[in-house]
């Protein structure tokens, strides 16, 4: 016991030195202005948590000023103000490139007070003046009905990270970092987001960033104790097995911890100082030796109590340093009268009038702390990417183009004729730096592997000879597995001005589903925002997907992110299922050129049937909808029957059953309809893409009965077409069914296939007499014979597996 008594003194000395005790570097007039301008900006977080009229407190406070509903969060906000105001003086120290990313969700009045304070609020919002009047807007817009929300959104200045959800600002800041060789993205962590799997996983991130051509990222773990009820729990583990967790993490953590004010300024102002001068020593050392050793970044973890510096005790109950003061920590409302003084004694003590001059603006001397031009976080343009965003050098993707000399003729892996496409992206963007490719350990799985012959997978860990495509530097990062990682990077990097795709298998793209969502809430808000630029558009490749899983089965069977993204505003998602590989290039060259938008991809990696050929491709792509009018035969006439299809596999299975229908029907007059773009089956009026009532009904006919080959889940076409004239419509798609089996049969199991197809045009066309009887009888002698089949030699039959397109004429 004795033995293991002095290893935990031992351990928690050696950890405290490194805590940096050091009561002197701030000077007196330093640590008095600092302590000032901190004041200053709880005073304000205050204020717009709770009023809307007299902001100054210039008269007595009634009821009358404080806001009818008050909404917002106080807990947090005392600390990321603390955090703040000594980032700013490093900045200032250190003339550094650095701006801000609030972790903790709704610490809104923090940041939004702070970018008000340094007057980059006052730039962006020219009507919240730096004066009385302004304050009164700022204090009035926050959390109210045609303001602003209570976290950090995109309406905040220096900000590209939505603090609603939590979990996602480590992989943030590190997206940010890559390829920004200047830069400190200063993160702070909450300790309740530290609880999420996003941000567990995300310390590991350390490993793929290059000391030489990345930034620098500074975690800061605030400790504050609680959650909306319940304590965190980083904040209950020994103060010696927090600090092996993270060095266990390949952190080097420096601890700041207390509740006085003075002694906490001059802690914090040293160890910031020694976080920033190890990073500055680490990529030092990395670029004038070109050591690529990872080094130990430094992080800092801030023991601070929740709600510091608010009400201690309200009717008989702890506040400060408890969870009550998670949310509001006073209540003020008609119900609570008594609680109008407390509220204005609690603003009192921020002495306001030593703050803010007659007219309401920051004195000068306290203003001069904070940054100028772009040096302030919240002015920081790589937290408006947009502004540093330049186009992709692109090559002709014409040059990648499959040679296809008739329909159906040839075979090709479409997604590894991308890959090719992908490569001379990253190579002629290689001295730009600002374009990569993330996915979680599936690259290669996806057939993309040519991009290996231009660069590599960034890692910084360690290497042993076997391991392949492995470097410090490089375009790809896919070695961690965690999509959402991968998201959180991707998202990161475009929000900072960069290019990149993430790739992934389709059923697991599941897993970010609620990372997409939030992205795609933040270019919602951006639309309406002005000031806020274009960034790149956030794209998806997702292959290995619900049809091509004959060694994986049901657990990698699953298409629903497409219906998830199609919830998500018209102005924003788009998506894409090409049904060969020219298309697959036309598409995806567009989305790499687009804007502000998110756009999903769906395409295969087994060798499928090519269709059209580069110029037929671009036409179609470009139209998202049109008939094949080369597979139809109701030229001159209206077509007894519409066979649609979207996606490789259903474009395959409807143009092998309208070969058979052609063959064994000829009278019958089919129109055949791919669509590439999903969005072309919404109305005009519903999404951009969308086709006009008249455009539909010109295709799709006004009362046709139309089968529609699908690559997801049949209702997504049902809820897109719901509006529309003719529903004479007859999906077929992914219907939960699946194993372990060969293709066809995936295909059978969903009456998908050729076979079901055929006997759903039998039912459907009218008049078709005796022929039609004996072909549906045949299709069901056909899926028997295929079912005897399988089981007995384990692969398709070879009329499957050897078929090609024809019209049935031959």
């Amino acid at each position: 016991m004795q033995i293991q008594d002095l290893l935990h003194e031992t351990s928690e000395d050696l950890s405290r030195e490194e805590s940096l005790k050091s009561t002197d570097t701030l000077t007196s007039g330093q640590l008095r202005k600092m302590n000032a301008y901190w004041r200053a900006a709880n005073y304000v977080s205050v204020g717009q948590i709770y009023l809307y009229e007299n902001p100054l407190l210039k008269e007595p406070l009634t009821l009358a000023h404080v806001k009818p509903l008050v909404v917002s969060h106080w807990g947090t906000t005392p600390g990321q103000n603390f955090i703040y105001v000594h980032l700013n003086r490093a900045i200032k120290k250190y003339d550094l490139d650095m701006f801000y990313i609030a972790g903790p969700g709704h610490g809104g009045p923090a940041i939004v007070g702070n970018v008000y304070l340094e007057g980059t609020w006052s730039e962006v919002y020219p009507n919240v003046s730096q004066d009385e009047a302004g304050l009164k807007l700022l204090f009035k817009q926050f959390s109210f009905p045609g303001g602003i929300s209570s976290h950090v959104a995109p309406t905040t200045p220096g900000s590209i990270h939505e603090g609603g959800e939590l979990g996602y600002s480590l992989s943030h800041a590190f997206g940010a970092a890559f390829d920004n060789p200047g830069l400190i993205v200063a993160c702070v962590i909450g300790d309740g987001e530290a609880e999420t799997g996003s941000l567990a996983t995300a310390w590991q991130s350390n490993k793929f960033l290059d000391p030489i051509t990345d930034g620098a990222v500074l975690p800061i773990l605030h400790l504050n104790g609680y959650k909306i009820s319940n304590p965190t729990v980083l904040s209950r583990i020994e103060h010696d097995e927090l600090d092996q967790f993270l060095r266990g993490c390949g952190w080097t953590p420096y601890f700041v911890e207390g509740d006085e004010p003075e002694k906490m300024h001059q802690l914090m102002a040293a160890t910031i100082d020694k976080a920033v001068e190890d990073i500055q020593q680490f990529q030092k050392n990395a670029r004038s030796n070109n050591d690529v050793t990872r080094p130990r970044w430094p992080m800092i973890v801030l023991k601070s109590p929740k709600g510091w510096t608010g009400p201690k005790f309200v009717d008989g109950l702890q506040i400060e340093g408890t969870f009550r003061s998670h949310q509001v920590p006073l209540l003020v409302d008609g119900a609570h009268p008594d609680h109008v003084k407390l509220l204005e004694n609690w603003m009192k003590s921020y002495k306001a009038e030593e703050l803010f001059d007659e007219n309401g603006r920051l004195i000068a001397e306290l203003a001069e702390l904070a940054p100028k031009g772009d040096r302030r976080m919240g002015a920081n343009p790589h937290a408006n990417g947009g502004l540093l965003l330049h186009d992709l050098r692109m090559p002709d993707f014409h040059d990648h183009a499959v040679n296809v000399v008739s329909p159906g003729a040839i075979q090709v892996e479409d997604t590894l004729v991308l890959g090719s496409f992908l490569r001379d992206v990253a190579r002629l963007n290689q001295d730009k730096r600002n374009f990569r490719i993330f996915g979680p350990d599936e690259t290669v799985s996806n057939l993309l592997q040519a991009v290996f012959e231009v660069t590599n997978r960034q890692w910084d860990a360690r290497e042993f000879g076997n391991d392949e495509f492995l470097a410090p530097q490089g375009r790809v990062l896919d070695s961690m597995l965690s999509e959402n990682q991968c998201e959180g990077w991707l998202e990161g990097y475009l929000l900072t001005g960069r290019h990149g795709l993430f790739n992934s298998y389709e059923a697991f793209i599941r897993i970010i589903d609620s990372m997409f969502s939030q992205h795609a809430k933040w270019l919602k808000v951006c639309n309406e925002l002005p000031w806020r630029r274009e960034i790149s558009s956030l794209n998806y490749l997702l292959a290995s997907h619900v049809w091509q899983q004959d060694h994986n089965g049901f657990t990698h069977q699953d298409p629903g992110f497409l219906d998830h993204v199609i919830n998500k505003k018209a102005d924003i998602v788009r998506c894409y299922l090409p049904a060969d590989a020219n298309c697959l290039l036309s598409v995806f060259d567009h989305c790499l050129r687009s804007r502000n938008y998110v756009n999903v991809v769906v395409a295969g990696k087994h060798a499928l049937p090519q269709w059209l050929t580069m110029d037929e491709a671009v036409v179609h792509c470009t139209e998202g909808v049109g008939i094949w009018q080369w597979a139809s035969n109701d030229q001159g006439s209206e077509p007894d029957v519409v066979m649609a299809c979207c996606g490789d596999t259903p474009t395959l299975e409807i143009l092998a059953a309208v070969s058979i229908l052609r063959q064994h029907l000829p009278e019958l007059k089919i129109r055949v309809i791919n669509v590439v773009d999903l969005m072309k089956l919404q109305p005009s009026t519903e999404h951009p893409h969308g086709l006009t009532e008249l455009e539909y009904d010109s295709l799709f006919t006004k009362d046709k009965h139309i089968v529609f080959g699908f690559h997801g889940y049949p209702w997504l076409i049902h809820r897109l077409t719901y509006r529309r004239t003719n529903h004479k419509l007859h999906v077929r798609g992914y219907k939960e069914e699946g194993t372990i089996t060969t293709p066809f049969d995936m295909r059978v199991q969903n009456d998908l296939d050729r076979f079901h197809l055929v006997q759903d045009v039998v039912d459907r066309v009218p008049n078709l007499g005796s022929k039609g009887a004996y072909l549906k009888q045949n299709m069901q002698d056909k899926l028997i014979e295929h079912k005897h089949y399988i089981n007995a030699h384990g692969q398709d039959m070879p009329e499957i597996r050897n078929w090609k397109w024809s019209d049935g004429s031959g």
